[in-house]
């Protein structure tokens, strides 16, 4: 077949539609910005910049097609209860944001949070990472999986998604572990409580990942099965290597510093060894992980914003309804 034939083809059948930043920025309509310079500079990452512009041209247009998705996803669901006969508490809507280590997913999911928290509504928004849910780095060494942190199989699974449907069902109070990258583990005895909110924000690198599914056709739950909608963060391979080994660099000068640190022996070595360390860890860990499980979720995604070496998103594509 002809390549240009084959490339029309494609485009014909992909089940995005695509749009470049100045395109997506005519779909913020009259959405108002509710966010200061000041308020979007304490968002940003550590090495994730976020401007001004893009609040206005990126999230602020999503901020109002997610406020669309809310409001017929409660239409949805009063339609359901009143079918069933039943008046039961209101369902949180629940966002997905996915992509590989050192992407900026936190500052993604940071300035969702506070754009919908502003609506005129006023709803309730929480934010969690699927960080807290990793078995504790003695369980991950007793099993051999330290090399393996971040990968599907390095997580609690079914407390995972045990949380999601108790938070689903509107329960109260209910408790997720919390996990401290300064220490690289989970805390023990530390918990963070998401009690009935309107909008949880999930954000983790196997969010949209699948399981191979059962022969015997039993119903075995995803993570993103209690997504109302996801967000796929995406870059090349090689901007994230280099942002992975910059923010490497980085803590080496700041949080590494510290001797309560994990990684406080990084602090002590020479710059050219720390830069083979980081450059070590990303190839040996983050690309495999990227490769096998987080970029092959890529198409399960509601959403995908591409971003540029500056961390800038210069394309957008959304799934067609």
């Amino acid at each position: 077949m002809d390549q240009k034939v084959a490339t029309a083809l494609d485009m014909d059948l992909s089940p995005y539609r695509v749009f470049t930043e100045r395109q997506w920025a005519k779909l913020r309509a009259d959405t108002p910005m509710t966010l200061s310079e000041h308020e979007v500079a304490q968002l940003q990452g550590l090495n994730a910049p976020v401007s001004m512009e893009q609040v206005e041209t990126i999230y602020l247009p999503l901020s109002r097609l997610l406020a669309f998705y809310a409001e017929a996803t409660v239409r949805i669901h009063q339609a359901t209860q009143e079918f069933l006969g039943h008046r039961e508490n209101k369902t949180p809507f629940i966002i997905g944001v996915a992509g590989s280590v050192s992407v900026g997913k936190s500052t993604t999911s940071r300035v969702l949070r506070e754009l919908l928290a502003r609506w005129p509504a006023s709803p309730k928004v929480d934010l969690i990472t699927t960080d807290g849910f990793l078995f504790p780095n003695a369980i991950l060494e007793s099993e051999g999986l330290m090399g393996k942190k971040g990968f599907p199989e390095s997580f609690d699974r079914p407390r995972l998604l045990k949380f999601l449907s108790d938070i689903k069902a509107a329960k109260r109070n209910v408790r997720a572990p919390v996990y401290s990258h300064f220490y690289y583990d989970v805390m023990p005895g530390h918990a963070v409580t998401v009690d009935r909110p309107d909008i949880l924000i999930v954000e983790g690198l196997n969010v949209l990942q699948t399981r191979e599914l059962p022969k015997d056709g039993r119903a075995v739950p995803f993570v993103s099965d209690f997504f109302d909608f996801s967000v796929y963060i995406d870059a090349d391979e090689d901007l994230l290597r280099k942002w992975y080994v910059d923010r490497f660099m980085r803590l080496r000068e700041t949080a590494f510093r510290d001797p309560s640190s994990y990684f406080h022996k990084y602090s002590r070595i020479t710059d050219e060894e720390a830069l083979a360390t980081g450059d070590r860890i990303w190839t040996e860990i983050n690309l495999v992980n990227l490769r096998e499980n987080i970029l092959p979720t890529r198409p399960r995604a509601d959403l995908i914003l591409s971003k540029n070496a500056s961390h800038h998103i210069s394309k957008v594509a959304l799934r067609k309804v």
